[in-house]
């Protein structure tokens, strides 16, 4: 008897060989979830030149692609020459060299304005920081001098807390000063092991951005290879939309921050504050992360020029309050538009996730990438409504009470709460009721 083979047995192998591998993974996650995380951290810390690699790429792609189709695509073709894959690879190296070029001129430029008059205000602080201590306590001095009350209040905050730093001090900092000096010196050697990785990896970005397209077309074509075409087609597509939410969010927030500090620079130049170059460019810097990158940069800021001048602490936090509420309603929703579709209650909830998981660059890319998510999650909702027909816009949900078996909605009807009537009030009405009675046969009132 010739055996037949049935496709069904190998479904049901494979599905249960994948439960079982499924079984493994998930008691090991929960048992030796330490050592997992051990694991997979070293193949970051491994993996991390090929991580910046094609994180300056992504970054250098958009000036890449404006470069070669606006200038050099351009002039190759005035020129005449037939196209074929050795003048390709040729416009794509040029191009590449010149974006590297731009790259490197406005970094330079950039920082050669910057960095010395950063120097000079960190080096002025550091040689002026008595004098400073010395004017804010004068000017602290004389306010509870008009102010008795404010003066013990103060005067109690500052004793608890003298108290409280020479226990921190003596307890907590001396003994750890050689763990202290050990995480000091951790941090150096891994600031240059960031270095060499950032390094290589922007080697890496120049080979990534030279094939970029083929290496698009081989990851679509491993996609086309394994699923049906229109799930493949919905997977192109979702990687497009999270590729045109990131770009347009980043490339936009940059935009948006560098146009804010430029224009802090400019206020606080005319208005005197102090230090108006390395204020500026906190408040630049920190406007990256959304939301809450202002006040994290206009805090420390006002700090540094309360202890120079307090009253131009209080025009410099007016002229932030201006500038932020011109940022959000006005430039912001300009440059990014609705890039995130998120409403701000989402972006806060984003930021705040993301920020305690990753840290500060949480805080910059958790807006995409809960972008992502909740587009992701809304389509799957979406889609599970046409199913049933149902409506996909939220208006019609908002009074719902039920929904019938012919998709008819119900409005919900809040039910009155009947009143709670005492004794003496029903007795007094049955009385009332009893002399109009009364009354009407009788002719007579009590």
């Amino acid at each position: 008897m010739k055996f037949r083979f049935d496709k069904k047995y190998l479904y049901w192998g494979l599905v249960g060989a994948f439960s079982i591998i499924a079984g493994i993974l998930f008691y090991y996650i929960l048992f030796h979830n330490e050592s997992l995380s051990n694991a997979v951290s070293s193949f970051i810390k491994i993996s991390m030149p090929i991580i910046d690699g094609l994180i300056l790429a992504y970054l250098m792609t958009p000036v890449l692609n404006a470069i070669e189709r606006k200038l050099v695509r351009p002039l190759y073709e005035k020129s005449k020459v037939p196209e074929t894959k050795k003048s390709d690879k040729r416009i794509r190296a040029f191009s590449i060299l010149i974006t590297l070029v731009v790259i490197f001129v406005v970094a330079y430029e950039f920082f050669s304005m910057i960095i010395p008059e950063l120097i000079r205000s960190i080096q002025s602080i550091i040689f002026q920081f008595p004098m400073y201590v010395s004017n804010l306590t004068a000017w602290a001095a004389g306010l509870l001098e008009n102010n008795p009350e404010l003066e013990g209040i103060v005067n109690d905050l500052f004793n608890k807390s003298s108290t409280m730093l020479t226990d921190f001090l003596n307890k907590t900092v001396l003994p750890r000063v050689n763990s202290l000096l050990i995480s000091l010196s951790t941090g150096v050697i891994g600031f240059f092991k960031a270095m060499w990785n950032f390094i290589i990896g922007f080697i890496i970005s120049i080979y990534i951005l030279g094939s970029k397209e083929t290496f698009a077309g081989q990851a679509k074509k491993i996609v086309y290879a394994f699923f049906d075409a229109p799930t493949a087609n919905q997977v192109v597509s979702n990687v497009r939309f999270i590729h045109s939410t990131f770009s347009g969010f980043i490339s936009g927030k940059i935009v948006d921050s560098i146009i804010i500090g430029i224009i802090c620079f400019a206020c606080t130049s005319v208005i005197g504050t102090p230090y108006a170059i390395l204020v500026s460019v906190i408040i630049g810097v920190t406007n990256v992360i959304p939301f809450f990158g202002p006040w994290l940069g206009a805090i420390p800021s006002a700090l540094l020029i309360l202890m120079v001048n307090p009253l131009q602490c209080l025009y410099f936090v007016i002229l932030i309050l201006i500038i932020q509420q011109f940022d959000g309603n006005i430039l912001g929703p300009k440059i990014l538009g609705d890039s995130t579709g998120l409403s701000g209650f989402w972006v806060i909830f984003s930021i705040t996730i993301f920020g305690g998981l990753f840290g500060v660059l949480g805080m910059v890319v958790g807006v995409p990438i809960f972008a992502v998510l909740y587009a992701g999650f809304k389509a799957l909702v979406n889609r599970q409504l046409a199913k049933k027909e149902l409506p996909t816009e939220t208006q019609p949900y908002l009074m719902v009470g039920s929904i019938t078996e012919e998709n008819a909605f119900v409005e919900y009807v809040p039910v009155k709460k009947k009143k709670k009537v005492s004794g003496a009030h029903v007795n007094k009405r049955a009385k009332g009721i009893l002399d109009t009675l009364k009354e009407k046969f009788t002719g007579k009132k009590d």
